[in-house]
Formats: structure tokens, C-alpha cells, sequence
């Protein structure tokens, strides 16, 4: 067996002549993320404390006397505990700490969330401990003074952030991506990321990457992966930090399962196939968590069905074909947002959001808080779509797209949701090759814990604009973006 080995760069090393080895350099850049990081670290701490804070007091003078098992320390020390786990669990699943990354009224709405979920759990297991319906005043006065105290803690944790470290060097390197240098002044991020270049790809390579070693990050967009790989060990090796835009074979990697065969490294990728305890535990919490919807919002359902059929005599229920798992067809169930003549001529259009003159009053409110999507929860029942999962697409529209992206039809691997990966961190009008990726990072790693995660994310996105923007008008629904 030859046992010389070629190097990356295609060199073959020679018999019997030692290679030098390359030591990566110490950088000063180091010590500052390990500062940056505890920094951080402390600050996110110091935010669960003084969230937490108003409802040790609360806890401790009122509420501790009202249950029914007597007060030990370990009891009174659980339940505070507790707390601090749930607003900590809910805070990661809204992204309620990242301050670098996030505005200050989108940290706050996301800690308002967060402490939200957190103090109604709280009372819900305080209810069980008492022998009556506790006094809901003292929770109230909890409640804002944490809505006080996390508001002052984003403006200070914000101002802190930006004054101490500022905002990254950071250079943009791209290949089928341009245009990724203006989101972020869009985003609000351009303090976060100084943005020095972008340039392609093949500038970076021609001038040996020098000019990336000045910079503390890098965004490298839609960069096949061989120019990747090179530009992403160089800029390990000397500490920059790298942020990457896959393409969609990346995104089918991530969820590649490490095995270990003839005593070498293997990554297996396979087609959607989840775990029967998943799929068994998937379908139970559709069924039961669709009828409990079902009952406690059927008075808003009954409410919208009158405000429609007021509106202008049409059908309450508007169905149309939608695709699900393997390809398969069905009838999705929608409240009717739309005038009823708002498809005669045949062609599927999408919406284009607020200037669409085909929504109906009735139908801008509705749309504006989701109601029209409830009852699809039949479908979910029906085992047509799940709770989670791929936002079933229109056949006429999925051609279209497939015609320009054959790997769009991945995307179908998994039952359709009620809400998806691609719901909560996309937007209406996002790309149909960005909603593929987002929906295929979904599918590479299936478990019930991510479909929670997507679930409670579901209702930060409620009434968020931008979730619901439409298509633009001079980009009609039949040209899908690559």
C-alpha cells in the first residue's frame, strides 16, 4: 500500500523528509473573544436575576402563604428555580438575549414573550399548589416591574455592548449571493458588522486572501464549496470568525449522521426518515393539541364565520390544493380573505400583501392575526398536514419553481405544517430558494423537541409585520428566485 499521502494543495509529500509543522499563530484576537464571550456571559446572567427578581419578592410575601404544603426552604427555593428555567428556556427560544445581534425593541418584545410564557406557567403550578384560584394582583405588579426592569436592561446591555467592542471589521465575500453588504443597514446590524469590501470570491483567491487578515469576520455568500474550504481554514487558522450562506447541498449536509468505517471518519446522509417514537409522538401532539385549539378558539371561529358571510354573502371556508408528503394532494381548509372572484381567470397568484385589492376587509384583519389559518387544524386532524412542519405550496406554483430548482421538490420528504421552520425565521415574500433551505434545515434533523421550539417561536411572529409582507408586484409568483 502506498503509504504517502497528498496534501490538499495536491503536493506529495517525500519519503524520509520531514514537513514542517505549521503552528497556529497566538493571536491577540483570542484573548478578546474569551473577553467578549464572559463579558457577555455576565450580562445574560445579570438579565435572568433581575428578571427574576420581582417574582422572588412577590413569591416570598404573598404567594408562599397561600399553598397548601408547608413553605420549606427547599420547596420556596424550587419554585424560584423553576422560574429562572423557564424564562431561561423560553429567552434562548425567543432569541431574547442577543444583543449584538438584535435591535433594542426586538430584544425587549422577545424578553417580553419570554417572561410572559415563564410567570403564566409560574401561576398555573402555583394554582395547583393552592385550595383556591390565587389573587392575580401580586402577579400583575410582578409582571411589570420585570417588563421595567427588562426594558432598562436592554437599553444599558445595548449601550455597553457597542461602546466596549463596537462594531466587527468584517468583509463580504460572494459568489451567486450578491447584494448581502446592504441587509445589514436594513437589519439594524451595521453597528454589529463594520463592513470594510465585498468582493467575489475569485478577488479573495487572486490576492492570496491578505486582505482578510485585518478583519475579525467574514460572510461568505452561495461560495462553492472547494473556494469555501480554502478561505474557511485560512480564516480559522488565524481567528477570524466566519459566517456562511449555504447553498443547498450544505444544508442537506448538516443533517449527515457521523459513522466510523474502516477506521476512517464517514458522513451518511439519507432521505427523510425519522424515527418511528417520533413519528408516533409527532402524530399524538397533532391530534391533541388541534382539538384543544379547536375548543378554546371556537368562539373566534364562530365569530369570523359571521363577520365573512356579513361581509359579502360569499363561503365562509375557502379550499384549494395544496401538496403534502411524497407529492401527494389535498384540500386545504383557509377562513376566505378574498373577494370571491379573486382566481376566476385560472392563475395562481400570490398575494401581494397590503396593495392587493382582491383581500376583503374581514379578510386584511384576519390575515393581519392569523385567524384565517385555524382551520386548517382540521387537515392537521385529518393527517393531510401536522402541526409543524413544510408549509404545503400550490402544485401550479411548486412546477414553476421546480422547472428552475429541480431539488425545490425536497421540500416534499416531510408532511406539510401548520407552521414551519421557514414561518418563523422567514417572511411571506422570502425566496423560494431561501424558504427551501430553511425548510431542509428543518427536515435534516427531525425531533419533537425542534417542533416546540418552532411552535412557541410561531407566536413571536403573530403579529409581526414583516411575516406577513407580500410578494412585490413587478415580481409576479411564476419566476422563483435562484
Amino acid at each position: 500500500m502506498d503509504t504517502q499521502r497528498r496534501s490538499e494543495s495536491g503536493r506529495r509529500a517525500r519519503p524520509g523528509r520531514k514537513t514542517a509543522k505549521r503552528v497556529l499563530p497566538r493571536s491577540p484576537k483570542n484573548r478578546r473573544t474569551i473577553s467578549h464571550d464572559l463579558g457577555l456571559r455576565i450580562v445574560k446572567a445579570l438579565n435572568v436575576l433581575l428578571i427574576a427578581a420581582p417574582f422572588t419578592v412577590v413569591w416570598l410575601t404573598y404567594y408562599i402563604r397561600t399553598v397548601l404544603m408547608f413553605p420549606s426552604v427547599y420547596r420556596w427555593s424550587g419554585i424560584i428555580l423553576m422560574f429562572i428555567v423557564l424564562y431561561s428556556f423560553f429567552g434562548r427560544i425567543y432569541e431574547a438575549f442577543l444583543i449584538s445581534l438584535k435591535r433594542v425593541s426586538e430584544t425587549f418584545y422577545s424578553q417580553a414573550l419570554a417572561v410572559l410564557f415563564a410567570d403564566g406557567f409560574m401561576f398555573l403550578v402555583l394554582w395547583l399548589m393552592s385550595n383556591a384560584f390565587p389573587n392575580l394582583a401580586p402577579a400583575m405588579c410582578a409582571l411589570a416591574g420585570q417588563l421595567v426592569l427588562s426594558a432598562l436592561w436592554c437599553v444599558l446591555a445595548h449601550r455597553w455592548y457597542f461602546t466596549h467592542y463596537g462594531g466587527k471589521k468584517t468583509g463580504v465575500v460572494y459568489d451567486v449571493r450578491r447584494g448581502v453588504e446592504d441587509l445589514f443597514g436594513r437589519y439594524g446590524m451595521d453597528r454589529k458588522f463594520d463592513i470594510q469590501f465585498a468582493c467575489t470570491v475569485e478577488t479573495c483567491l487572486e490576492n492570496g486572501m491578505a486582505m482578510l487578515d485585518d478583519l475579525d469576520s467574514v460572510f461568505l455568500c452561495g461560495v462553492h464549496s472547494h473556494e469555501r474550504n480554502i478561505i474557511l481554514k485560512h480564516c480559522v487558522a488565524n481567528g477570524i470568525a466566519v459566517y456562511i450562506l449555504p447553498r443547498v447541498g450544505d444544508v442537506i449536509m448538516s443533517g449527515a449522521k457521523k459513522i466510523h468505517l474502516f477506521h476512517l471518519p464517514i458522513l451518511r446522509v439519507d432521505r427523510y426518515n425519522p424515527p418511528p417514537e417520533y413519528i408516533v409522538t409527532k402524530r399524538a401532539f397533532d391530534l391533541l393539541f388541534s382539538v384543544a385549539m379547536l375548543i378554546l378558539f371556537s368562539p373566534l371561529m364562530l365569530v369570523t364565520a359571521a363577520a365573512i358571510k356579513l361581509c359579502d354573502g360569499g363561503p365562509v371556508f375557502y379550499r384549494q390544493t395544496r401538496l403534502t408528503k411524497d407529492g401527494r394532494k389535498f384540500r386545504i381548509f383557509k377562513f376566505r380573505s378574498m373577494v370571491v372572484s379573486a382566481e376566476d381567470d385560472g392563475v395562481a397568484r400570490l398575494s401581494t400583501g397590503e396593495t392587493d385589492d382582491r383581500v376583503t376587509p374581514v379578510g386584511r384583519v384576519i390575515r393581519a392575526c392569523r385567524i384565517d389559518e385555524l382551520p386548517q387544524l382540521f387537515n392537521v386532524i385529518g393527517g393531510s398536514m401536522s402541526i409543524v412542519g413544510p408549509r404545503p405550496e400550490r402544485p401550479e406554483i411548486a412546477a414553476v419553481y421546480e422547472r428552475e430548482m429541480p431539488e425545490f421538490a425536497l421540500r416534499l420528504q416531510a408532511k406539510a405544517g401548520l407552521t414551519g421552520y421557514a414561518q418563523v425565521y422567514g417572511k411571506y415574500n422570502t425566496t423560494p430558494y431561501d424558504k427551501l433551505q430553511m425548510d431542509l434545515m428543518y427536515i435534516s434533523r427531525p425531533n419533537f423537541v425542534e417542533d416546540l421550539k418552532i411552535l412557541f417561536a410561531t407566536l413571536q411572529i403573530l403579529f409581526s409585520r414583516e411575516s406577513t409582507e407580500g410578494v412585490a408586484p413587478d415580481k409576479p409568483e411564476d419566476r422563483p428566485a435562484a
